[in-house]
């Protein structure tokens, strides 16, 4: 360790307090409520500097080939702490809505055009988790306004340049289905010799088994052998998309389905951590809307976004449409699969 490591620091020299309590533009003689603006936003961009480090090292854990067993625990954990943050920031908006609409108003103007569509973090971790430009409101490209802000200066281009590098790594949702899609089915490997049919025979099982349950279910009346048959076809396009089986899908829907099996312990804690942090961030960013729609109505955003509307938007958002999708399609213990090679999972049903 070098000798700055080594010394006894007091507790303002540890947290850099004097710089970070010079940041909040009180030189601008700043009222009371425009700071509260500023210390909540900080406050946020902080946090998502800590997002972006958790969720980062998920993508990186699950980005190896083969995922090592040990670094799974690891990447649930990182995942869980950044649920927290997000969590902790759908509550931070009730401090901001102390702020009062006429209180907002005395110092919007001062704004300008900012706006934290310009969040260039919050761009990176919506990047990062593999938010598609299709899947945005409006299909909005993100790095647009920073491309036409690169050429104010050398911090600007550097941030360009970051969000370039995210945009060209593996997302997220990329890493998290390549390796689902190596997920053990029926006991047969990714890759191995008959695994194709291995795969293709669980996938045709679960299809069957659904579709008499629907037929079943369609005795009642014509409306719901309407729903019910809709239901089978929307399983069989999860599954057989374009009329080829998804083995990442069908990975998913054994782990879904397979959950007491002991090697699918940590797999399914991962992909229920996954789930539990989108829905997170979109009470976060419903609970954003909402705040803004008590402080300024539906007023025209600072950065010129149809405010409220853009931000009920965002709610909608979701990168990991196949984990919640899977969902539906899934079947009672009773009807599913039987399962084969259960040793090869740690189990063995006569125990």
């Amino acid at each position: 360790m070098t000798g700055a490591e080594n010394r006894n620091w007091t507790y303002s020299e540890y947290l850099n307090l004097k710089e970070l309590l010079e940041l909040q533009g009180e030189d601008r003689e700043i009222s009371s409520d425009e700071m509260h603006f500023i210390i909540v936003h900080q406050t946020f961009e902080l946090w998502f500097k800590q997002i972006i480090r958790e969720l980062t090292n998920v993508r990186d854990i699950l980005s190896q080939v083969p995922v090592p067993e040990d670094q799974i625990p690891m990447a649930v954990d990182n995942l869980g702490r950044t649920t927290e943050i997000f969590r902790l920031m759908a509550s931070q908006w009730t401090v901001l809505e102390t702020l009062t609409p006429q209180g907002f108003l005395s110092f919007r103007d001062g704004l300008g055009t900012a706006s934290g569509f310009e969040s260039y973090q919050m761009r990176e971790f919506e990047i990062l988790l593999g938010l598609e430009n299709s899947e945005r409101f409006g299909g909005i490209d993100p790095l647009d306004s920073f491309r036409k802000m690169a050429d104010n200066g050398e911090v600007e281009n550097e941030i360009l340049e970051r969000l370039e590098s995210v945009m060209a790594s593996p997302s997220l949702v990329e890493s998290l289905m390549n390796w689902i899609e190596r997920t053990p089915i029926m006991g047969s490997l990714y890759g191995s010799e008959n695994d194709e049919e291995a795969v293709s025979d669980y996938v045709n099982s679960h299809l069957e088994a659904h579709k008499e349950i629907c037929d079943s279910a369609s005795k009642s009346s014509e409306m719901m052998a309407m729903r019910m048959n809709a239901a089978h076809e929307g399983a069989v396009s999860f599954l057989k998309p374009e009329g080829e089986i998804s083995r990442s899908r069908a990975g998913l829907l054994f782990i879904e389905s397979y959950r007491e099996l002991p090697l699918l312990t940590w797999p399914r804690k991962l992909v229920d951590a996954i789930v539990e942090l989108e829905e997170s961030m979109v009470k976060w960013r419903h609970s954003h809307a909402r705040m803004v729609e008590r402080i300024m109505g539906r007023r025209i955003g600072t950065g010129g976004t149809s405010g409220v509307d853009y931000l009920d938007a965002t709610s909608q958002y979701r990168v990991f449409k196949d984990l919640w999708s899977v969902r539906t399609i899934l079947l009672k213990p009773d009807s599913r699969p039987v399962l084969k090679n259960s040793d090869f999972y740690g189990y063995n049903s006569s125990e």
